[in-house]
């Protein structure tokens, strides 16, 4: 059941006394089958789904790439130069960015067509609503920026790497902690929370929308029904906000993904 479903099923169940549904997380919380604990959910299927898609149309049109592309080539082109040329190359430099790309082009068309799950149906249901998927994202990343790091300088060098140069020997004792949870906590916990939050509280407001509209119009009496107007029409404008957002959103996670990639890389702080 996705999600908008929830909402209209919530609306026709309910008496009119009752008013309309308020979203909460557990309307996030939508299992299917497996022992209690260690259910597959929706989201997870999903998921799944969006692998498979991707790695479907990705094949279909690149396959017989031409010198004079065709619209299929020339639209994949077109997405993948975006992470090529303004995420990977701006960001960690023509040096070593090549190396880099297939990470942040993945990256950036999961999590993109994951968040685009949100206002497509049959879906309706931001995968990247679940903090699960945002994390094992953040996770890659964590463990990329680190191990090129530490590959590079060294895990001595690495952990001197995060002091700033030309600091007085008094401060660096003071500065250390601050860089070091900057480092190991600070970053990931945003990237994930930024990710996260943005697909959960956009999804939710879409839910509030759709869910009292529909109240309003089904179980509401006399002219009560015509705020069900304002109600849908604000619903279409989130619709088209949450789109924004949803682009938005997988672009700034590959940016700062190669941000501290870059930085892990950078011969000074």
């Amino acid at each position: 059941m996705t999600l908008t479903a929830l909402a209209a099923t919530s609306m026709l169940s309910a008496p009119a006394a009752d008013g309309p549904h308020i979203p909460t997380p557990n309307d996030f919380w939508l299992p299917l089958f497996g022992p209690e604990g260690w259910q597959v959910t929706e989201q997870m299927v999903w998921g799944g789904v969006s692998v498979i898609l991707i790695s479907v149309v990705l094949v279909a049109l690149t396959k017989g790439a031409q010198v004079v592309p065709s619209k299929g080539q020339w639209m994949v082109e077109g997405f993948y130069n975006l992470t090529r040329n303004g995420v990977a190359r701006d960001m960690i430099g023509t040096k070593d960015f090549m190396k880099f790309v297939p990470l942040l082009f993945t990256l950036f068309t999961l999590i993109y067509v994951n968040n685009l799950f949100g206002i497509l149906p049959p879906v309706m249901n931001p995968t990247y609503g679940k903090i699960g998927f945002p994390i094992a994202a953040t996770l890659v990343v964590y463990v990329v920026y680190h191990w090129v790091g530490i590959k590079k300088m060294g895990l001595g060098g690495y952990f001197a790497h995060m002091i700033p140069d030309g600091l007085p020997g008094w401060i660096k004792p003071l500065i250390f902690p601050l860089e070091f949870i900057t480092y190991f906590i600070t970053r990931p916990l945003t990237l994930a929370l930024r990710l996260f939050g943005n697909m959960f509280a956009g999804h939710m407001l879409i839910l509030l929308f759709v869910g009292a509209s529909s109240w309003f119009l089904l179980d509401a009496s006399g002219a009560m029904k015509l705020l069900a107007i304002p109600g849908f029409l604000m619903s279409a404008v989130m619709f088209v906000f949450e789109a924004l957002i949803q682009f938005l959103q997988a672009y700034v996670f590959t940016l700062l993904a190669a941000s501290y990639i870059a930085g892990a890389l950078a011969d000074d702080h």
